[in-house]
């Protein structure tokens, strides 16, 4: 299991070799790219999209030309999430949670689920050589199963594919309801990625996935006193307080389940 450290500093692919998540839009504001020196995997931003606007203002011709520059300028990623449309009830209905608010899709989970395929299947067109992963979508366990049945349709075995994302699940990781979507879903042979997967969740379903990225670790440190010797105020954005988080994460998922710790991790 590949665990990945969410965040918005594009610089960072430089400085360390574990593995890294990054929205294409960071890099895509960039004038220089870096090169990355460990694995690195690439978000869409999709909450973000559909959040602000209610439908996604990039074409998938222009994500593709943005996935191409971050391939050539920064190095072949280990893959990139597709321009998937998430399937929270606040997403879909539009309204205010902590502090943050949502425009709506107005549009029913059936709907986003066929977006989310079509997407994909668009993006598959489109750039065959890169290696974007499909994204099942949907809010309770037969949704992800009908999206399942959506692919298998449309002629993808997610068995086959090397990541298959598991989206609108990070709000609620660590419930009994996700635990069983995870169980199921790992359950029909496919390597699912958790987005935004924090430490309870990766304690119970860690050992299902083939992957799984937090960005948690800034939420906390926004709680905290810097790390000793540190002069910010937080360290929010530090990259030596997230890698000592992660590897405290990842002490904490079970030993017969433990993902490695090198730089492959």
């Amino acid at each position: 299991m590949r665990f990945y450290l969410t965040t918005h500093k594009r610089h960072w692919v430089r400085l360390t070799d574990k593995p890294l998540f990054l929205k294409s839009e960071h890099f895509v504001k960039a004038v220089k790219l870096n090169p990355a020196r460990g694995p690195y995997a690439v978000d869409s931003g999709g909450f973000s999209e559909l959040q602000r606007h209610g439908c996604w203002t990039r074409s998938a011709r222009q994500y593709v030309d943005d996935l191409r520059r971050i391939w050539e300028c920064v190095g072949p990623f280990d893959w990139a999430a597709p321009q998937d449309w998430m399937c929270e009830p606040i997403m879909i209905h539009g309204g205010t949670v902590g502090g943050q608010h949502f425009v709506g899709t107005h549009l029913s989970i059936a709907e986003h689920q066929h977006r989310t395929v079509a997407n994909y299947l668009e993006l598959r067109e489109l750039a065959p050589d890169l290696p974007i992963v499909p994204v099942l979508q949907g809010w309770e366990l037969p949704d992800y199963e009908r999206c399942l049945t959506l692919y298998e349709r449309a002629g993808v075995d997610l068995t086959r594919e090397p990541t298959v994302g598991l989206g609108s699940v990070c709000r609620r990781q660590a419930t009994r309801e996700a635990v069983a979507i995870v169980t199921t879903l790992a359950g029909y042979g496919a390597r699912l990625h958790g987005f935004g997967f924090k430490t309870i969740g990766l304690e119970r379903v860690g050992h299902l996935m083939a992957s799984a990225d937090s960005a948690a670790w800034s939420y906390h440190a926004r709680r905290r006193p810097p790390m000793h010797g540190h002069t910010h105020k937080n360290c929010a954005n530090c990259l030596p307080y997230a890698l000592r988080w992660r590897t405290r994460v990842l002490d904490r998922i079970p030993q017969w389940q433990q993902p490695a710790l090198d730089t492959a991790a």
